[in-house]
This record gives C-alpha cells, structure tokens and sequence, in this order.
C-alpha cells in the first residue's frame, strides 16, 4: 500500500533525478572554454564495435581552449581524429605524434545567443518534467484520499509539501541555467 511518505519520497527522488539529467545535458552544451565531456557523445570504431572516446583514450584538458585526446592503442589515434572530425561538433584535431590536441574555437556573438536560447530551452524541458512529477503525486495523493487512505487535510500537506520540493527544483533549475549563460557569455 502507498501512503503520502511513499509519495512524497518517490517524487523528490524522481525530482532530484531530472535535475542530475539536466546537468548532464548542460555539460554537452558547449560554452567558449573546453570541457572533455564535448566528447562524450562521439563515438569511434573500436574492432567492429562503435564506442565512446572515453572508452578507447585518456581525454583530458591540455588548458582552457585544448582537449587533450590520448589514445590507449597505437592504431586508435587517426580513427579518434576522424572521428572528432566528423562529428557534428564542428571541431578540427590535430595529431602530434601519439596526442591529439582538440582545439575549441572561439564562439562568435550570435553562436553564443545562440547556446544561451538552447540552454534555456532545456532549462524549460527540466521545468516541464518537474512540473510533470508535481502533477504525478498530486494525482497519487487524491487516489489515497478518495479510497478512504487518507483524509483531506492530509491531501493539502501532502500537496503543499509536493509544492515546496517542486518550487526548490524550479528555483536550482533557474540557477543552473544563469550560471551557464554565463559561462557561454563570459569571453
């Protein structure tokens, strides 16, 4: 049987799991400065198999502006250039000798308004899906109270409660969504 602890308890933690995708998702946005997780999404022919970067090399930041891609196999390193290559990322590795650097090219203004629109795009997706799970528990929570698990005054501090774990999401979500427009603004 679920009672309003179960609920509440569920949401929150479903909550709490919109926000960590959310971050995830931000970490593929790219801002001016490098961020090895840019790679994350491009994948290479290892032995038949389409895998990760991460999978088939050390990537890690040379400075700011350069990623540093170390392939663990000696045939890997032009596999990983092409495939950084062709990824939609619009970026050009360079090979010296065992390394491949992965310069990020500076953004120009319209690029950046551009990341900015996307980032808050995404912070309303994060918003929807809170707001979504408020909705999910605020149901859960008339079921109890019309099959007699509960009484209404239980359902107004179940729902009030639902609001303010949802108002905190809300407001971490806004938060995240300043601080990397900042981060894709600041030159």
């Amino acid at each position: 049987m679920t009672t309003m602890a179960d609920i509440k308890q569920t949401t929150q933690a479903k909550m709490d799991q919109s926000i960590a995708t959310f971050k995830h998702t931000l970490t593929k946005i790219r801002t001016g400065r490098a961020n090895p997780a840019i790679l994350d999404t491009v994948h290479v022919d290892y032995y038949g198999s389409m895998v990760p970067i991460s999978q088939v090399a050390n990537v890690s930041l040379l400075d700011n502006r350069t990623i540093s891609v170390q392939p663990w196999e000696k045939g890997m390193g032009a596999k990983i250039e092409k495939a950084i290559r062709e990824s939609d990322l619009g970026l050009n590795p360079a090979s010296m000798g065992d390394l491949i650097r992965v310069p990020m090219p500076p953004m120009s203004e319209e690029r950046r308004r551009e990341m900015t629109k996307l980032v808050r795009s995404e912070g309303e997706n994060a918003k929807i899906a809170i707001r979504n799970l408020r909705r999910d528990a605020n149901e859960s929570v008339k079921k109890l109270v019309k099959d007699k698990e509960a009484s209404e005054d239980d359902q107004k501090r179940a729902e009030a409660d639902v609001q303010k774990v949802t108002d905190k999401h809300i407001i971490e979500i806004d938060q995240l969504v300043t601080g990397k427009e900042q981060e894709i603004m600041a030159v």
